[in-house]
């Protein structure tokens, strides 16, 4: 048996944020265990976050070039599928080995163990044939794909990357933030695609506007839509409210299950759906904390997951961390993106709401994109939530976000000097409406 310091099981997202933190704050002077199995990095770097913004910046480029959008220009592009999917494995690798591979070999107090780890007691893990002891134990084995009943003969987004040969027809079941995301990529590599779903919303954390728009403008890109209950999904057909065949490949993407088949019962570590924690990520055992997608929660964020593997290891070495989970942004990575922070007006009874159009926005109308961006604030106008369906969301919701976690004011935006011309004036503008009528406003009014 080998007696550690700290032992984590997984090493993802969160699993490494753990170990590099708690090797910062005891200047590598604690012993740590990081155990997994499968490829190490997890789910974001291998089969999540990392392939698939390779995949969908990729397939804009393609659009772009058969659809430029200004006068005056001509083009067309070819695509050879198997030589893109290889390129996208081998930046998977690459990124793999320069920030896991490599960067762990800067820390000598970390072992690693490869192979899958389940609880023998209360302090104790075997992992293949050895057994480790840890005073402390992070809990951070990620999520894998669920898949619903009366499906066979599929592909999930763990292994769609594989593939090497462009899908003709394509159906992907589900409305999350994967199906999305796959449905614009492929549909935008020239794949008919066609999205089944229960209900008539996609995104279930966005409003029913944002989710509407959405849908259109997915809907002018060609991508149909089949909303009603799936009575079961096989090789090339899925059957709705009627039948639907001919596909090349059938893509589940519903929703994820976190990964806790590892024994919690003999560490008296509580569960339901995921791992049950407290507001300093600690479970039922005092002992263990747990991290990421395997804790029972809202969102599935590999930025969440880090942040909370840092959380549990700060509080185990004696600090009072918890996680702000209302300034955690998220963002679907369709063009235009569609990015949240805070509340929404599902969650919300009392509330003002603003609304702008990106026609009201000087670079939004220069990349010839719509959208909108909207502002919610209690009455005295501390900002609430902050919803965009807009180019480049994904790179100012993270003003939101800090506006929100230090319960600020659309005053905070109206205040900040924002460049112009650029699509991130769209949340100031949106603030800006609070107070005047902006039709009645000039470019640069501040």
């Amino acid at each position: 048996m080998t007696e550690y310091d700290l032992g984590i099981i997984g090493y993802g997202a969160a699993g490494f944020a753990a170990a590099i933190r708690a090797s910062e704050l005891t200047y590598n002077g604690m012993k740590i265990a990081l155990i997994g199995h499968g490829d190490i990095g997890g789910t974001c770097v291998n089969r999540g976050c990392v392939p698939s913004k390779y995949l969908i910046e990729a397939s804009k480029q393609l659009f772009s070039s058969k659809n430029p959008l200004y006068p005056g220009i001509k083009s067309s592009a070819e695509i050879n599928f198997n030589e893109l999917m290889s390129s996208l494995r081998n930046f998977v690798s690459k990124a793999r080995e320069e920030k896991y591979i490599n960067v762990i070999k800067n820390f000598g107090n970390i072992d690693i163990y490869k192979g899958k780890a389940h609880f023998v007691s209360k302090n104790e893990v075997m992992v293949n044939s050895e057994k480790i002891k840890a005073t402390n134990f992070i809990i951070a084995t990620g999520s894998r794909p669920y898949i619903p009943e009366n499906i066979d003969n599929y592909v999930t987004s763990d292994d769609i990357w594989s593939i090497d040969e462009l899908p003709r027809k394509l159906a992907i079941i589900g409305s999350g933030a994967v199906a999305m995301e796959m449905a614009y990529a492929f549909s935008n590599l020239g794949s008919e695609v066609y999205v089944f779903n229960r209900s008539d919303h996609v995104l279930k954390n966005f409003d029913n506007d944002i989710s509407r728009l959405l849908i259109e403008h997915m809907k002018n890109l060609g991508v149909k839509f089949i909303f009603g209950d799936i009575n079961k999904a096989d090789d090339d057909y899925v059957i709705s409210d009627k039948k639907y065949d001919g596909f090349d490949k059938i893509l589940v993407a519903t929703s994820r299950v976190p990964n806790i088949d590892i024994n919690l019962d003999a560490a008296s570590v509580n569960y339901r759906h995921g791992i049950i924690v407290d507001d300093h990520l600690r479970t039922s055992n005092k002992m263990i904390y747990a991290a990421g997608d395997c804790v029972e929660q809202r969102l599935q964020l590999e930025t969440l997951a880090g942040r909370e593997g840092v959380t549990a290891v700060e509080n185990i070495l004696g600090f009072d961390k918890s996680i702000d989970f209302r300034s955690i942004p998220w963002v679907v990575f369709t063009e235009p993106n569609v990015a949240s922070v805070g509340l929404t007006e599902n969650q919300l009874k009392d509330y003002k709401k603003r609304v702008i159009e990106l026609k009201n926005v000087v670079k939004s109308s220069i990349l010839m994109q719509d959208g909108i961006v909207k502002m919610l604030t209690d009455k005295n106008g501390t900002v609430l939530g902050v919803q965009a369906f807009a180019p480049y969301a994904a790179e100012f919701i993270a003003e939101a976000a800090s506006v929100i976690r230090k319960q600020g004011s659309y005053n905070d935006f109206i205040e900040t000097m924002h460049v112009f011309p650029t699509v991130s004036e769209s949340i100031k503008i949106t603030a800006q409406s609070f107070i005047r009528d902006i039709s009645k406003m000039s470019c640069c009014m501040e």
